[in-house]
């Protein structure tokens, strides 16, 4: 048996060798590529046909030694899988005996003749002893805490819960906008209707928008307005329901004559110090001027301590300064004997933040201090709804309207204390200490707010535009299911 090796750079070359020197049905036994030279053991078609039929005494018949099955050779006619990658890309070798435009063909025919021959060849050599492979040891996996493992589920937990909620919030919202606007169209229909049908509360809705009232509280009491009565009887029936949930007190010995601790808190501008003059006048008028004790806790506007000090010193009252609400605690304390006293705060804007330091400061002070709003007439009924909210805290004791005679309608300031609930105690209609505070009077105020009606109603909203203009009023259904109709 000739064995011979061929090297060469590349398997094309290492082929050609083979086919010159050992024809072109040699039988290749290995093939291995190492550090870019490619190593190919090959057998002429003789010497193989020797080993498959070996003489009885042949030193074939004894065991040889067995090959190394695993190595990366060619046993069996196989073609390594690397070899066999490589085949398919290389052009048939040029030989002396062919042309060489000779096609791939045969040398698929070549290795395929060969492959019975290597198969007879291994069947007669003995079968070599299985090396046993070493055992793979499997790889640990990296241990995972606990605590991590709960990490990645809480998380995954939350980020589920939080695309959920999102997605949740989107449908609500739009079925919010749905129900919305099919509640807008369905009034605006049932208004234009309504018109058609009951002309006489297209009549009532324009006095009662021309006073000033919010067009949602024209809504719900236009709707329970009773059917059957004219124009003239309808509005009447409207003043008596307004009139009725009108709150106001009765006289002034809730006030007066009970006496306490009162603070009088409002925007900036809306006659807080004035209508504390007042109240004071009032007060020194029925018990004396021992009986009465004053407070300022605004020293931040120029001047403000010394408008109060002259109205004080007027009174024969002695005025008192806090800055916070330990001073004013210890003030309270010294002035426990007296039988009113009165607190002028800082005017605070509705949506400043001081207002809840305000009323905190009241609300914490050791003595019970009843909070009195000053809502300025003037102002337009969003606003007052503003100052209204930002100053509730955990309630007032009333409210005190100012400045009637520079208000054009007052419908938007009782259209607030009506829906908010608001007891309004006194109304002020000028600068006069103490001739222009008046206590409340509910028929006088709702009748005076429908004599001093405003035409802009009547030029700017035609009868085409009043059922627009009611499918847009907001109702809050809170106040509104308070509101008392016999």
């Amino acid at each position: 048996m000739n064995v011979k090796k061929f090297t060469a750079p590349t398997s094309r070359e290492a082929l050609r060798k083979v086919r010159e020197s050992l024809g072109p049905d040699a039988v290749i036994l290995s093939n291995r590529q190492s550090d870019g030279i490619v190593e190919i053991l090959a057998l002429a078609n003789d010497d193989a046909a020797s080993l498959a039929m070996p003489a009885p005494h042949s030193p074939m018949a004894e065991p040889a030694p067995s090959l190394d099955l695993d190595a990366p050779v060619i046993a069996a006619g196989r073609v390594e899988p690397r070899f066999e990658d490589e085949l398919p890309h290389m052009s048939p070798p040029v030989a002396n005996t062919r042309p060489a435009s000779l096609p791939v063909q045969p040398q698929r025919r070549v290795v395929a003749s060969h492959s019975s021959l290597a198969t007879k060849v291994a069947a007669a050599a003995p079968a070599p002893a299985p090396t046993p492979a070493p055992a793979l040891q499997p790889k640990a996996a990296p241990a995972i805490d606990a605590h991590q493992i709960a990490a990645l589920v809480t998380a995954a937990v939350a980020s589920a819960k939080e695309s959920a909620a999102v997605e949740m919030s989107g449908m609500m919202s739009e079925i919010r906008a749905m129900r919305g606007m099919m509640e807008t169209q369905l009034a605006e229909l049932s208004w234009g209707a309504t018109q058609a049908r009951e002309p006489q509360k297209t009549a009532v809705l324009r006095e009662m928008l021309a006073a000033g009232f919010s067009a949602s509280l024209a809504r719900y009491l236009i709707e329970k307005l009773p059917a059957g009565r004219d124009a003239a009887d309808s509005l009447r029936w409207m003043k008596t329901v307004l009139t009725r949930n009108l709150q106001t007190m009765a006289n002034e010995d809730a006030l007066i004559e009970q006496g306490g601790v009162f603070a009088l808190v409002g925007p900036t501008g809306v006659g807080k110090t004035t209508s504390t003059a007042k109240l004071a006048a009032r007060c020194v008028m029925r018990h004396g001027p021992d009986k009465l004790a004053l407070i300022t806790t605004d020293a931040y506007r120029i001047g403000a301590h010394e408008q109060l000090r002259i109205y004080g010193k007027i009174l024969g009252v002695m005025v008192h300064s806090v800055k916070d609400e330990a001073d004013l605690r210890i003030a309270l304390k010294e002035l426990k004997n007296k039988h009113t006293v009165l607190i002028d705060t800082v005017g605070v804007s509705q949506r400043d933040q001081m207002v809840t330091e305000q009323v905190s400061m009241l609300q914490g002070a050791d003595t019970n201090v009843k909070r009195l709003l000053c809502l300025n007439a003037t102002a337009t009924q969003e606003t007052l709804s503003e100052v209204v909210r930002a100053y509730q805290g955990s309630g007032l004791a009333g409210c005190i309207m100012t400045k009637l005679d520079e208000a054009a309608a007052i419908g938007n300031a009782l259209d607030v204390v009506i829906r908010h609930k608001l007891n309004l105690f006194y109304v002020s209609n000028g600068q006069r200490v103490p001739e222009d505070l008046h206590l409340a009077d509910p028929a006088y105020l709702i009748d005076r707010a429908f004599k001093l009606k405003r035409d802009i109603v009547n030029t700017q909203y035609q009868d085409a535009e009043l059922p627009v203009l009611m499918s847009n009023a907001t109702q809050d259904n809170r106040s509104m299911r308070e509101v008392q109709l016999g």
